[in-house]
């Protein structure tokens, strides 16, 4: 399976057997990230929390009985 980063347009080939490949198959809102920008997003964001002035949200779940 041929695949395309979001980021860079490198394209890369896939084997059809690898889960991420069957994910990104099946549902179409998850898109690619070669392993080369994905690291480098990573650094960065680690670089970013590390200063102490990125605030890093994270999601909460809603309770059922909320409502």
């Amino acid at each position: 399976m041929k695949v395309q980063c979001v980021i860079c347009d490198r394209i890369d080939v896939l084997s059809d057997d690898l889960p991420l490949a069957k994910k990104l198959r099946n549902r179409l809102i998850h898109t690619y990230m070669c392993p080369v920008c994905h690291d480098r997003i990573e650094i960065k964001t680690n670089e970013r929390l590390a200063t102490g002035k990125f605030i890093f949200y994270k999601t909460s779940k809603l309770i059922e009985n909320d409502f």
